[in-house]
């Protein structure tokens, strides 16, 4: 019997799945790791008698590999793995035409709005980016005609909730493809599939990595007809995953549920320390029970993620001194590796967005984002504690 499909029969849990989904014991050795498949090329019977594989821009034994087990987590069907978020992320988009129009949440990651608003806007899309917590507005604006819905919850980096459900069944309603950015939850904490959505994008250089030793990105469906649009154009632009980067994406993800767990509790500790913290003016932080969207946050996601986002009561000059004596917390972008990280929205992840629209978001000069690891939580609120005194 296939281990995928055993294990999805014992109710496809994701602690189970993450270990063994899309992974065979290697036939010829009996290797329990699934092996890289270092070739750019496999050699044929006759013309077009092979065993599945061609040329490895179109199929690899290890890339097929993830791509199950990203499906098998998401409750997908298929798996699409690729170069990085970015690159996921415009695949999608390659499947659009001139004229069509897309919502998008007007949170999210700055390389989105980057690639939405200078790269494919040029092509004659239509993007228009605005506050999806309003449902009602989100309805008036797929009038008269919506191709596609764009979210992401929590959103990078104010950590705004949205309402999965409702949105979906509204973009459903239009006949909009509705794509969701599941990085920041990962599956362990919510599956938007089950909520309605018809494609989920992540980073996989994140949560599911781990380890902030890779980049890459995926996509999982549902429907047959839009993996068959999306295979088409992850071959022919060819924005691929080595066989090797496949390798460690599939090792990080046989750790993504105990990693999750961890890096929920100490993020927690964490907002809960910084929303007494005299110098910080805000905290932001779904498991807060004064954030505007926790009752949704906790109908919604299993837990609350490993994201904090704080606005320290001071200039611009004082915050980059501040986040330059940091000893635990690695001053560097990205985020959801087991090492914690500390960023500057404003002048490093969301340079990109002019700075009228971070100004309407809240991203200030003071605000300053987290991504909480898997160290004691003790000792990363001791180095919170010396950068902010």
């Amino acid at each position: 019997m296939n281990r995928v499909a055993e294990y999805k029969g014992k109710d496809g849990r994701i602690e189970t799945l993450a270990i063994h989904a899309g992974q065979e014991p290697d036939p010829s050795t009996g290797a329990v790791m699934t092996p890289v498949f270092q070739t750019s090329t496999y050699v044929q019977k006759r013309p077009g008698e092979h065993h599945g594989f061609e040329y490895s821009r179109t199929r690899n034994p290890t890339r097929d590999a993830l791509e199950a087990n990203l499906a098998a987590l998401e409750g997908g069907r298929f798996g699409l793995a690729f170069g990085s978020g970015c690159a996921a992320s415009a695949a999608i988009q390659h499947c659009l035409e001139p004229g069509d129009r897309v919502l998008v949440a007007a949170d999210v990651y700055g390389g989105t709005f980057r690639l939405f608003d200078k790269v494919f806007r040029r092509t004659g899309i239509e993007y228009l980016f605005l506050d999806c917590r309003d449902a009602a507005a989100v309805e008036r604006a797929m009038a008269p005609k919506c191709s596609m819905l764009w979210l992401e919850t929590p959103s990078n980096p104010m950590l705004m909730i949205l309402d999965l459900e409702r949105l979906s069944a509204l973009g459903k309603a239009r006949g909009a493809t509705v794509v969701v950015d599941n990085t920041f939850a990962t599956p362990v904490l919510q599956r938007p599939l089950d909520l309605g959505a018809d494609l989920v994008v992540h980073s996989t250089t994140k949560y599911l990595g781990g380890h902030s030793d890779v980049v890459g990105g995926a996509i999982v469906t549902r429907d047959p007809d839009l993996h068959a649009r999306l295979a088409f154009v992850q071959n022919a632009v060819g924005a691929v995953p080595g066989p090797w980067d496949c390798f460690l994406a599939l090792r990080g993800t046989k750790t993504l549920h105990l990693r999750m767990e961890r890096h929920c509790g100490n993020a927690m500790k964490i907002a809960r320390w910084l929303a007494k913290h005299p110098r910080v003016s805000k905290t932001i932080y779904p498991g807060l029970e004064d954030h505007p969207q926790h009752a949704l946050a906790k109908r919604q996601m299993k837990a609350f993620g490993g994201m904090v986002t704080f606005v320290l009561d001071a200039p611009l000059e004082e915050v980059r001194d501040r986040l330059g004596r940091f000893r635990v917390f690695a001053l560097a972008e990205s985020l959801g590796g087991v090492e914690s990280l500390v960023e500057h929205p404003a002048i490093m992840t969301h340079a990109s967005v002019p700075k009228e629209n971070r100004e309407k978001l809240g991203i200030s000069d003071g605000l300053v984002r987290l991504s909480v690891g898997v160290e004691h939580a003790d000792d990363l609120i001791a180095d919170l504690d010396a950068a902010l005194k």
